[in-house]
């Protein structure tokens, strides 16, 4: 098969045949990462986090799940994220008295925790990072590694005492990624 004549189906061959990926997962969306793709995932990941840590990141890990009410509260900034969340709705057989969903982005669940470790300007700067995996609902068309319905992410957050600082922190993360 020539790459050019149906790109689509050579590049899910290619994955498959390397052993980067499978998408043959039973769930649309959802791919296994195969050896290869364990390993490039993995010294992908292990790359950004030496790189964070040397700049004085701190790694943190925050659950998966994030409340609707804290979701909702950043109704501006999750705008794009409504129709591609993965509510959950019960544990067994029992209804949950209050949605969660499944991480679309962490900021929700991240800024919060912030305003108790942040007390002073001595508590600052605050620069965190995690790697983990994200879970959006894509409605188009999925493809693997490209489009995914959970995809492993790596993000830094970071507070600062004032935009000059803020101002060089954002030119050290394009640096970094």
């Amino acid at each position: 098969m020539k790459k050019f004549e149906n790109f689509s189906q050579w590049f899910d061959k290619t994955l498959i045949n390397a052993d980067i990926l499978d998408n043959r997962y039973p769930i649309k969306g959802f791919s296994v990462y195969k050896a290869w793709g364990a390993k490039i995932s993995k010294k992908i990941t292990e790359m950004l986090e030496e790189r964070l840590e040397a700049t004085g990141h701190s790694q943190v890990l925050f659950p998966v799940t994030i409340s609707e009410d804290a979701f909702a509260k950043e109704a501006e900034h999750i705008e794009g994220f409504n129709t591609e969340v993965f509510w959950v709705t019960h544990a067994g057989k029992r209804r949950l008295s209050k949605k969660m969903l499944l991480r679309p982005t962490s900021e929700t669940g991240m800024y919060p925790m912030f305003a108790y470790w942040i007390r002073s300007h001595a508590d600052l700067p605050l620069k965190t990072f995690q790697s983990v995996s994200v879970f959006r609902y894509e409605t188009k068309a999925t493809r693997p590694l490209l489009r995914m319905r959970e995809f492993l992410w790596n993000e830094a957050h970071t507070a600062h005492k004032d935009w000059n600082e803020a101002e060089r922190q954002v030119k050290e993360a394009l640096e970094i990624y």
